[in-house]
Parts: C-alpha cells; sequence; structure tokens
C-alpha cells in the first residue's frame, strides 16, 4: 500500500481529534450526574445547579479551560427520545400576515381565495403558492392583487411596496418577500422567549420557505407551558368594559329569547345565588328562576359583580360562545351595545356548595365598536417584568413609550370619570380589570394583577417583553417525551449495541480467524471515528440514530468480507500472499464491487437525509457517517494491520479450522429455478397487491394525522374497555392498542386535531385523563398525568400530534424519497454497468422487495404483537432495504460482469451461475452479519422502534433472495440473444 506513513499520521490525527470531541461528552455527562446527585431528583434544583455553574471553569486541557457551559456546546446532543423533552413544529399563518398586508380586505375575490388556499391540502405545496393559483382562478383577470381595495394599500405603498399600476406577477415577489419578512420576525420573537424560557441548549430552525418553524426543547417537562409560550400571539390590548349592571338587561332578554330554542324539561332544582339570579329573582315571573328552565343562567356556577357578569365552568364556554353569537341573540342588544365583545378570562378556583376547589371562568362584555378596535394596543410596551403587587401577589409590570403613556393617561382618566374597568385583553383572553381609584395615571407604567403564579408571571413578563408575533403561530406537529422513557431507550439502545457489537466481533474471529482480529480492531476505530464526527458537527443522537450506529457495525464488516473472500479466491488459485492480498486491493479485485456498493448505499441514505426529519434525519447522518468511515477503516486500517502481518514472515489464510471449507464450491443453478422463483414471486407480489387494496395499511399519524399517545398504567388493563370509555368522548375516533407490555398501551384520536391552537390539546389531554383516571390510584392528579417528570413511570411518557396538513406533506415526501431513490440508483447503475439491463434488474428486485415488505405488514398488522404502522421511521427502514438491497445486487452483478469478460467457458447462463456461485460466501456472510444484528436490535432495541426493525429484517431476507433469484435472471433474460452469442463465442475462442 503505498503512502502508507501518510494514512497513519492522518488516522492517528482523527484519533486524537475523535477523543478531543468526545472529551467534552465525557465531563458534560460527569457535570450532569453530579447535579442530579445533588438535586435528589428534584428537577426545579438539578436546573438552578446547573444555570449556576454555566460559567465556571469545568474542563482543564492544561493549555486551555473551558466552562460548563462551553461544554455543553462541544458535547453529542441527545434528542427528544433519549433526553425526553418537547419538539413542536409551528405553522406560521400566512393566512394572517396577507390579512394584515391587505388591511383586512373585504375583497370577495381575495378574501374566498384565502378560504380555498386553506382547504386545499395538497402536498408540499405553500399556502402563499395555493392563494396565488386561487386567486388567479377567482379572478379570471377582473380583479388585480394591485387593486386598491387588496394590495395596492396605504400601508404597502411607497418604495419596495405595491403599486395599482403592478402586474400580479409583480405584486407576487413583493408579498412573497414581505411575508419571508414576516417569518423571519417571527423567529426572531420565539427565539428571544426560547432563549428565556429556562431549558438547556434549545432549538430553533425555519423548515424551509414553508412558514414553518421547528422548536425543540430538551428536558422541558410542563407540556401545556412551553406550548403556550410558543403559540401565543401576544396581541396585547386595552378595552374599556361594560359593568354587569349595565348589560343585564340584554342577557335577561337573550336568556328568555333562548328558552324558545334551547329549553328542555328537567328536574327543578333551587337557583344559585348570585348577581344575575338577583337580578332574576327581582322580576314578576317567579317561575324563570327554576334551574333547568333558563338556558343562560343555568350555566352560572358563582356570583359576578363589576366588570365580571358571572362564573362558568369551562366546558360550558364553548355553549355560552354559541348564544352569544347568535344573531337572533345579538339583536337583542341596545343600538348603543351592538358592538360588544363577550370574552372570558383566565382559569381560577372557587369553592362550590361542597367546599370543593372547581375551576371557573369569568365572563366580561368589552365596549367594541365598528372597526373591532381596542381603547389602547399593546404595541405601545416597551419593557415588561414580573414583580407582586401591593397585595405581595405575583403580578406584570409595564412600561410604555412616549404615546403609550398619553393614551394611557386619557384612558385611565376616562375611566375614573364614569368609575368604569379596563380590561386588560392578552391573545383575547382577560387577565384582569382594574377600575381606577385615583384619577388618571401618567408616566405609562401601569400592572397586570389577577389569579397568577410566579410562572405565569414570568412567562407572561417574557412574552410581552420578546414582543408580539406578527401572526398565529398554531402547533401542526408536536412530540412530547418524558426523562423516564428517554432513559429506557438508553438502556435499550446501549444493549442491543453492545450485543450487536459481540456478536459481530466474535463472528468475524471465528470465520476469519487473525484477519477477522483486524477486522474488529477497524470496527472499533471505526466507532470512534464515528462519534467523533458526530460531536463535532453537533448532531443530535436519537435513539434510530442508535440503530444506525448498530446498523452501521453491520454494513462496516461487509468491506472487509468482499476483500477476505476475494484474497482468499487469489490464494487457492496459487498466488502468494502479498500478492493475493495487493490483487484484492485492487480495483479489478474488491474495489469496483465496494465502491458501486456503497455508492447506491449513499445515494439512498442521502435521499433519506433530504426527505427525512427529526429523528430520521438522525438516523440517515449516522448512517452516512458511518459508511463513510467504514469504507476508511476497512480498506486503510485493516489493511496496515494485514501489510504488517505480511513484513513480519507471518502466515496469514483468512480462514480457521470451523470455516475453512464453508461456503465453498457452490454449484447451485440459480438461473434453472427462476422459473419457480418467478412463480413464488408472482404470487407474493399479487397477494400483496390484492391485501394493499382490500386491507390496506396501518397508517400511523404521520400520514393520515391525528393524536398518539403512550400512556402506561399501574397494572394490566383490557383495551376493549379503554376503547370504549374513550370512544365516548372522542366522537368515537379512539384506537387503543397494546404496546409491549400489558399495562402500557398507544392511543391514538383524530378528535380536533384539525382545530388549531392549545385550547384544543388542553381538552384532549383533560378528556384522556378524567376518563382514565378511575384506572389510576387516587393519588393522580392531571399534571401527574401528563408533564414529564424524573422518575415519571405512569400516565402520558409520550405524544405526538400531526395536523391534517402536515400528514400530507409528510406523505408526499415519503413518495419521493422511495420514487426519487429508485431512480437515482437506476441511472447510477446505467452509467457504472453501461447496459440498463443492468439497472432493470437491480430496480425489478428493489421494487419486488418493497411490494413484499408493503405486503407483509398489510397482512399482518391487524395480529403482530408488535407496532406495524406505516409511518417516517418504516419509509427510513423502506430506503435503507433500497439500499442494502442495492449493495447486495451490484456485488453479484460485479462478479458476473468480471466474468462475462472473463474466460470463463460454457454457455451464457453457465457463466452467470458460475459467478453467482462465487459470491455466496460474500453474500451469506454480509446477509447473516446483518440479519443478526438486527434481530438483536428487534429483541434488546424497544418497543417504540421494533415495527422499524422488523420492516428491515425482512426487507434484508427478501432483499437476500432478490439479489440471487430476481436481479439477475431479468438480467439475463433482458440481454439479448444476440449478446449472448457474442459472449458464448469469445469464451470459446479464448
Amino acid at each position: 500500500m503505498q503512502n502508507k506513513g501518510l494514512i497513519k499520521f492522518f488516522a492517528i490525527l482523527f484519533a486524537l481529534v475523535s477523543i478531543y470531541q468526545l472529551s467534552f461528552t465525557f465531563v458534560a455527562s460527569k457535570v450532569k450526574s453530579d447535579a442530579k446527585s445533588f438535586a435528589g431528583g428534584n428537577p426545579e434544583k438539578e436546573a438552578k445547579y446547573l444555570d449556576s455553574i454555566g460559567k465556571e471553569k469545568v474542563f482543564n486541557l492544561g493549555f486551555t479551560n473551558f466552562t460548563f457551559n462551553e461544554v455543553s456546546d462541544k458535547q453529542i446532543n441527545k434528542g427528544l427520545d433519549l433526553e425526553g423533552g418537547i419538539n413542536v413544529i409551528l405553522q406560521i399563518s400566512v393566512k394572517d400576515i396577507l390579512k394584515g398586508l391587505s388591511n383586512n380586505s373585504k375583497n370577495p375575490v381575495f378574501n374566498k381565495s384565502l378560504a380555498d388556499a386553506t382547504a386545499d391540502l395538497q402536498g408540499n405545496k405553500p399556502y402563499l403558492d395555493k392563494f396565488f393559483d386561487a386567486f388567479e382562478a377567482n379572478s379570471k383577470g377582473t380583479v388585480k392583487l394591485a387593486s386598491p381595495d387588496i394590495f395596492a394599500n396605504r400601508s404597502l405603498q411607497g418604495e419596495g411596496g405595491v403599486d395599482f399600476q403592478m402586474t400580479d406577477s409583480e405584486v407576487q415577489k413583493i408579498i412573497k418577500r414581505k411575508v419571508d419578512e414576516s417569518v423571519e420576525s417571527a423567529f426572531g420573537v420565539l427565539r428571544k422567549r426560547i432563549d428565556q424560557f429556562g431549558v438547556t441548549q434549545p432549538n430553533i430552525q425555519k423548515l424551509g420557505n414553508s412558514g414553518q418553524i421547528l422548536v425543540e426543547l430538551p428536558g422541558a417537562k410542563d407540556v401545556d407551558r412551553a406550548k403556550k409560550l410558543l403559540s401565543s400571539t401576544a396581541q396585547l390590548q386595552f378595552w374599556e368594559t361594560y359593568k354587569i349592571e349595565e348589560i343585564g338587561n340584554f342577557l335577561m332578554a337573550a336568556n328568555e329569547s333562548l328558552k324558545k330554542t334551547e329549553i328542555k324539561i328537567t328536574e327543578v332544582k333551587p337557583v344559585v345565588k348570585d348577581s344575575l339570579s338577583a337580578l332574576l329573582t327581582d322580576s314578576k315571573d317567579s317561575t324563570a328562576a327554576k334551574k333547568g328552565e333558563n338556558p343562560l343562567f343555568d350555566k352560572i356556577v358563582g356570583q359576578g359583580g363589576g366588570p365580571v357578569l358571572g362564573l362558568f365552568s369551562p366546558k360550558d364556554t364553548a355553549t355560552i360562545n354559541g348564544y352569544l353569537k347568535r344573531a337572533d341573540i345579538r339583536i337583542l342588544l341596545p343600538a348603543e351595545q351592538r358592538y360588544a365583545r363577550f370574552v372570558w378570562g383566565i382559569p381560577t378556583t372557587i369553592k362550590d356548595a361542597k367546599a370543593k376547589d372547581v375551576e371557573v371562568l369569568e365572563l366580561y362584555a368589552l365596549k367594541g365598536n365598528r372597526d373591532n378596535v381596542p381603547a389602547m394596543a399593546g404595541g405601545v410596551i416597551t419593557d415588561a417584568k414580573d414583580t407582586f403587587d401591593q397585595s405581595g401577589k405575583p403580578a406584570v409590570s409595564m412600561q410604555m413609550n412616549g404615546q403609550g403613556a398619553k393614551s394611557w393617561e386619557e384612558l385611565t382618566g376616562r375611566a375614573y370619570t364614569q368609575k368604569s374597568n379596563i380590561a386588560i385583553v392578552l391573545d383575547d383572553v382577560v387577565y384582569s380589570a382594574p377600575g381606577v381609584s385615583s384619577g388618571p395615571i401618567s408616566g405609562g407604567r401601569s400592572e397586570i394583577s389577577g389569579a397568577f403564579d410566579v410562572t405565569q408571571t414570568k412567562d407572561l413578563a417574557n412574552v410581552l417583553r420578546a414582543g408580539k408575533l406578527p401572526a398565529t403561530a398554531d402547533i401542526v406537529q408536536s412530540e412530547v417525551v418524558g426523562p423516564s422513557l428517554g432513559q429506557e431507550a438508553i438502556d435499550h439502545g446501549t444493549s442491543s449495541a453492545l450485543i450487536g457489537l459481540l456478536i459481530v466481533s466474535l463472528w468475524m474471529m471465528i470465520y476469519y480467524g487473525k484477519a477477522g482480529w483486524y477486522a474488529n480492531i477497524a470496527l472499533a476505530i471505526n466507532l470512534l471515528f464515528l462519534f467523533g464526527i458526530l460531536a463535532s458537527l453537533g448532531a443530535v443522537l436519537t435513539l434510530p440514530g442508535i440503530a444506525g450506529i448498530v446498523l452501521t457495525m453491520g454494513t462496516a464488516v461487509d468491506a472487509n468480507i468482499i476483500i477476505y473472500e476475494r484474497a482468499k479466491e487469489e490464494l487457492r488459485a496459487g498466488k502468494t500472499l502479498e500478492e493475493a492480498v495487493k490483487t484484492s486491493y485492487s480495483w479489478r479485485g474488491a474495489m469496483s464491487s465496494i465502491t458501486d456498493a456503497n455508492v447506491t448505499h449513499i445515494l439512498t441514505g442521502a435521499v433519506l437525509f433530504i426527505f427525512g426529519s427529526g429523528p430520521i434525519k438522525g438516523f440517515a447522518t449516522t448512517l452516512l457517517i458511518g459508511i463513510i468511515t467504514s469504507l476508511f477503516t476497512s480498506i486503510f486500517i485493516a489493511r496496515i494491520f494485514i501489510d504488517w502481518n505480511i513484513s513480519k514472515k507471518n502466515n496469514l489464510t483468512f480462514v480457521t479450522n470451523f470455516s475453512k471449507n464453508m461456503f465453498n464450491n457452490f454449484h447451485f443453478d440459480f438461473l434453472g429455478m427462476k422459473k419457480w422463483t418467478y412463480l413464488f414471486s408472482s404470487i407474493v407480489v399479487i397477494i400483496s397487491v390484492v391485501s394493499l387494496a382490500t386491507n390496506g395499511l396501518d397508517q400511523g399519524v404521520d400520514f393520515v394525522g391525528g393524536r398518539t399517545f403512550q400512556v402506561r398504567f399501574e397494572k394490566p388493563i383490557e383495551t376493549e374497555t379503554v376503547k370504549a370509555e374513550l370512544a365516548q368522548v372522542f366522537e368515537g375516533s379512539a384506537e387503543v392498542k397494546v404496546f409491549g407490555n400489558t399495562n402500557q398501551l398507544k392511543i391514538t384520536t383524530k378528535y380536533k386535531v384539525q382545530e388549531s391552537g392549545i385550547k384544543a390539546d388542553e381538552e384532549v389531554n383533560k378528556l384522556l385523563f378524567s376518563t382514565l383516571k378511575k384506572h389510576y390510584s387516587s393519588d393522580i392528579t392531571y399534571d401527574k398525568f401528563v408533564n414529564a417528570y424524573e422518575g415519571k413511570k405512569v400516565g402520558i411518557l409520550q405524544a405526538s400530534k400531526v395536523g391534517p396538513t402536515v400528514a400530507e406533506d409528510i406523505k408526499t415526501n415519503a413518495y419521493w424519497a422511495v420514487l426519487g431513490a429508485m431512480a437515482i440508483v437506476f441511472l447510477y447503475l446505467m452509467i457504472s454497468y453501461r447496459k440498463w439491463q443492468y439497472s432493470l434488474g437491480a430496480i425489478a428486485a428493489v421494487a419486488h422487495d418493497v411490494i413484499f415488505v408493503l405486503g407483509i405488514y398489510s397482512l399482518c398488522y391487524k395480529f403482530m404483537p408488535f407496532g406495524m404502522e406505516i409511518d417516517q421511521h418504516f419509509i427510513a427502514a423502506i430506503l435503507t432495504v433500497i439500499g442494502y438491497s442495492m449493495n447486495d445486487t451490484v456485488i453479484v452483478f460485479d462478479r458476473v460482469r468480471e466474468y462475462l469478460a472473463g474466460k470463463t467457458k460454457g454457455t451464457f447462463a453457465e457463466i452467470v451461475n458460475q459467478s453467482i456461485n462465487t459470491t455466496m460466501s460474500r453474500t451469506i456472510n454480509t446477509s447473516l452479519t446483518m440479519i443478526v444484528v438486527l434481530l438483536i436490535m428487534f429483541v434488546f432495541g424497544g418497543e417504540s422502534i421494533r415495527g422499524f426493525i422488523f420492516a428491515m429484517l425482512v426487507g434484508i431476507i427478501v432483499g437476500t433472495y432478490s439479489s440471487l433469484f430476481i436481479a439477475t435472471p431479468v438480467l439475463v433474460d433482458t440481454i439479448s440473444k444476440e449478446d449472448k452469442n457474442k459472449v458464448e463465442k469469445a469464451h470459446q475462442e479464448s
């Protein structure tokens, strides 16, 4: 081997750099372990400890020091499935941005186009493009985007703005730029909020030009709090309010009118004594006060007063909203109150008649106007911080700019004179509605108080300080993983990795003897390089990423196997050890096969990286890095030891007494079996296609949208019981399966998945808790059930949500990923082999493998004891199968090409058969190591990736079969008779 010294130098340098990069991970883990011990299981204490030492020196290399924050930045980060935490994809509402840019245009064509774009679920097409297409279809050239009542308005005029003489294409460019600026603004606002949220190493990134923003909060445990922080638009407004005595007559009239449509004959019960019921009692109709006969007032659970119209249960708010929005009810408002807006306050707790705590919401009536503009907007806020009011209760103080201070003085002066209240409204929720008792407030400083705790005031101040989002941010995809589940995943991943490493290493020693030891050393160095690169890139390690590493161990020895088998052939041909090694490492020997096989593998891995997201991208990253590092170590590191062995005049046979006669002298007629294999494969394909058409697939929420919960109970539970209970509250949409142990269920529902906003998420969580609470001991609470904490063993361990639009995008990406991988490999093989028949044979085998795996999943998903959902993980498995199938096929094809160009005697079919038989040792060894590694991962890798591993396991077995019995026969059958005759003639003459 030439330049051996240079290779040694780079190998040692690379090893030292890898050790250096990994040292930060070891130090960070040690510090975190100390923090955990110090905190004694208290997560808040642990977080405070880590914050306190952030700037302290914790790593001394002699020539330089690193603080804990610097060490943390350089470590290998664990993904949410290992660390626990919250992952969300926020969709910035382009519809809201367009409305804002148009000054809330009332143009019917504009608004219909917005609605059509919203209804269009076509995957992978940005909302803005959908809007432009819809506008062109609806306007038919009669209305221009540059119309004064659409985008040529005052706010968009001027330099770089929209002129009414512009064409639609010119306006589109400006609007795209404006939308991009708004998304960038949203990105900045979210980053400010997250930086102050208090989690270590948060990750926030824009996803292309889709208007989507990915946010990862490792270690975050309060699910509801995190989602509120991320999706709150921070639309702060100040409204004047009506008092209960001003609006009471309308409410009484509304109640009377509702009796005509809502009254039901129910049991008569005593009336709740509150301010509104007092108004009723004063009326002459005493029967009106009977419980059950007052659709509106019967919902009141607590007394109001001042600006508070009454207290209502959260479950009744939708009904009350429906009543107060009805046209026949609003017409009862007096003329001066016709623009009144009815809104709710923040949740608070009161005691009911049995002295039991119940959650209620306060109802307010705001003094609206024709334009729905508040008395004062919150954009004047320049600073906000959490503090305590005069009573020592948590509050938020705000400072306004000069203009805001002047407006605030006028507003508070008016409230003081009229003895009215000012509602402080954030995102259409009233946080407080104080009166003004000491005259106008000057200076622009004000305070929000209410039923807050310290955490709420910190978050509220954070949101106000960071600023408002330019549009609503809907959570279209989310995943929540508890730290306990993450630790289980680490344990399972570590177990499978160690066992896989041990068995692969043991087999290489048993089969190849001393050469196997060299391959194992190369494998160990390969793992060092792999982790070193992951650390230097700041990559995130996920559970599928661990699977990729374990899989890399199986493929890492593949190049060694190809080289060793070629060396054995050369030794059997009578060459010396030095000559055999030199030939096996040459392009004519093993290098062409290794190159073609790994290029196809890299191409499919690249497709997986481009189209994958989250954990799948992590899997692709480790797979791609692993392929490159394993090639380097297999070809160069193992060669160094082999050459050293030769220089010492030591014998090296690449066999042991156990393996010297294994897989030799194969004389199987593979092509003679093609009629039977074609028949078998055709039957399997037909059955698979029929099953796919009739039985379908178990599509996961990634593809169809929905919510998934992994819920663990204290003891085994019947799935049908839980399914029946949940179907009642989730309107029939509830699927329940055992997930691993019988005390753990996977619950899937589409209930309210299309509704944006965190209220729907909270409602689903609360319905799930209230329904399943009976199956737990009495000490379970909503917070314990939903939120994550150290040592959590029961409740929701993992939760995810995928909106229907995102699901459509994922499905579209999956189709393109599979088709794209096949097309790219087809083109590569056609260029490499210079005959399309090779490409056709390989693609036929791959298509056969994909249909086979899909058929197995379609036929078996209903009764298999583990999940067989078709999701992003499954697509990753399919692409891995494509890569491996190509790898295996290329090894066979390279030998076929070599033999067809060589001097082997016989007919065309006999030459091809001989070439296949000579690859059997390589094929069996490679497939065997892969299958063993996958079996270990299937058994020890954990429930969450079992379906993913099963797809790869089936695919590897089928891929080995198709390489021998499908790809090669198709190649032979498609080569013309004339070309076959030329080959036979050339071989007879040689």
